[in-house]
C-alpha cells in the first residue's frame, strides 16, 4: 500500500528570510524531481522558517544523490533539514501497562495499513496485553519492575530499543513515567497520551474527579516526551462534550475513545514526517 504519493519528504527549518522556497524548489527541479505537496510556515514570535515538501524523483534518485546536489541550498541557508525516503518504514515500539485500548487501535489500524510504520514489538510491564499482541504475530516483551531498579528496568528497555533498531517508542497508556536518563537519550523519538486535564485533575482517578466539578469538555493529549512529566511539546489534541447526565464511567468511555484518536493521529503525523519541533511547541503540516 502506497504510504505517499511521492518517494522522498523534506523537511527544514532555519532563520527567516526571502528566497527559501524558491531555492528549495528550484534544486527539487534541477534533479528531475516533482514537487507532489509543500507546505511552509513562518513564526513571527522566533523568526524561524519551517517546511514540508513530499515529492517524488527520478528512477535512479537517492537520498545520497540528492543530498548532494541539495547541499549547497542547505548551506546557503543554513537550514536545519532532513530528507526521508519513503520507501523505508520507521520501526516503532508500543510500551503498555494494563489498560489496552490505545493498543488495540494502533494493532487495528496497523494491520489495515492505516498508518505506514513496522510495528516491530510491544513491550509491557505487565502480561494482560500478552495474548492479543501474539495474536497479531508481534513479539511481546514483558519487563516488570519486580526486583529491579527503574534503572535496571529501563535498561532492558532501552538494551531492546538499541537492538531493534526502534526510531519511535509510543506510550500507549505506559503507566511509568520515563527516567530523565531515558527522556534525553529518546528525545524527540517517544509520544505519549495522556488525558487533557492536566493540571487540574492530577494522579488518581481524573475522571471521577473531573465528574465531580462538573466539567463539560473532556479530551486527550498526545505529546513528545521531554524529563518534564507531561510538559513535552504538543502534537495533537481534541475535544469531547459531556454533560450533568453522565456518570464517571460514561466520561471515561469518551475519553478513551478520545484518546484512541489522538493518539493515532499524533503516531501518523510523526511517521509522514509532519512535525517539526519548534523549540517547546510544535508545527504540524497536516
Amino acid at each position: 500500500m502506497s504510504v505517499d504519493p511521492a518517494r522522498f519528504v523534506l523537511t527544514l527549518s532555519c532563520g527567516d528570510r526571502r528566497g527559501i522556497v524558491a531555492a528549495v524548489a528550484n534544486c527539487i527541479a534541477s534533479q528531475g524531481c516533482n514537487i507532489v505537496e509543500s507546505a511552509q510556515y513562518g513564526d513571527a514570535d522566533s523568526g524561524r522558517f519551517f517546511m514540508r515538501v513530499s515529492f517524488s524523483g527520478l528512477e535512479e534518485t537517492t537520498v545520497e544523490s540528492f543530498s548532494r546536489g541539495f547541499e549547497p541550498v542547505a548551506t546557503a541557508y543554513d537550514l536545519d533539514w532532513k530528507l526521508h525516503d519513503l520507501k523505508v518504514k520507521p520501526r516503532v515500539m508500543i510500551l503498555v501497562s494494563k489498560m489496552g485500548h490505545c493498543l488495540n487501535d494502533l494493532l487495528y489500524r496497523n494491520s489495515i495499513g492505516q498508518i505506514p510504520m513496522d510495528l516491530v514489538s510491544v513491550v509491557s510491564n505487565h502480561e494482560t496485553m500478552r495474548r492479543r499482541v501474539e495474536g497479531e504475530g508481534l513479539p511481546y516483551h514483558y519487563i516488570p519492575m519486580d526486583g529491579r531498579t527503574k534503572a535496571e528496568q529501563e535498561g532492558e528497555i532501552l538494551a531492546l530499543i538499541d537492538e531493534q533498531k526502534i526510531d519511535l517508542v509510543v506510550l500507549a497508556r505506559y503507566m511509568q513515567v520515563l527516567s530523565d536518563n531515558m527522556s534525553a537519550r529518546l528525545a524527540g523519538r517517544v509520544i505519549n497520551i495522556h488525558h487533557s486535564f492536566l493540571p487540574s485533575f492530577k494522579g488518581a482517578k481524573p475522571y471521577h474527579r473531573a465528574h465531580e466539578r462538573g466539567v463539560k469538555l473532556i479530551g486527550a493529549t498526545a505529546h513528545y516526551v521531554t524529563a518534564e512529566l507531561d510538559e513535552g511539546p504538543i502534537i495533537e489534541q481534541d475535544v469531547g462534550r459531556v454533560d450533568h447526565s453522565m456518570s464517571a464511567e460514561a466520561m471515561i468511555a469518551i475519553g478513551r475513545d478520545i484518546e484512541n484518536t489522538v493518539l493515532a493521529r499524533a503516531v501518523k503525523f510523526h511517521i509522514e514526517h509532519r512535525v517539526l519541533l519548534n523549540d517547546t511547541r510544535t508545527v504540524v503540516f497536516r
